[in-house]
């Protein structure tokens, strides 16, 4: 029964990740990272630091410059990768101009 259930968690684990789409470079969390195939809790760790030191990433091809991760490495993850940066629109943007001149 146990090891049923270990299957169960595995394969639950498993189809998460494979419909979960890319993973956002500049906002996961090093657990998210970790679940990109080739990656392990000291490469999660590495581009948890890059970004701090750095910023956030521009590109996909950018993680090259993270120590651990050479073209091969980035070029197998890159379809599960994506570097948008998340920020919600600003508000002030969508004001009629009237409304925003009338103070």
């Amino acid at each position: 029964m146990k090891k049923l259930f270990l299957i169960l968690i595995a394969c639950f684990a498993f189809a998460t990740t494979a419909f979960a789409g890319p993973v956002n470079l500049n906002s996961a969390t090093t657990a998210e990272l970790e679940v990109l195939n080739g990656v392990g809790p000291v490469k999660a760790k590495a581009i948890m630091d890059y970004r701090v030191k750095n910023g956030p990433f521009k590109s996909v091809d950018d993680l090259e410059k993270v120590p651990g991760f050479g073209k091969k490495t980035v070029d197998k993850l890159r379809a599960d990768l994506t570097v948008t940066s998340g920020a919600a629109p600003s508000k002030v943007a969508g004001k009629p101009k009237a409304a925003a001149d009338k103070k």
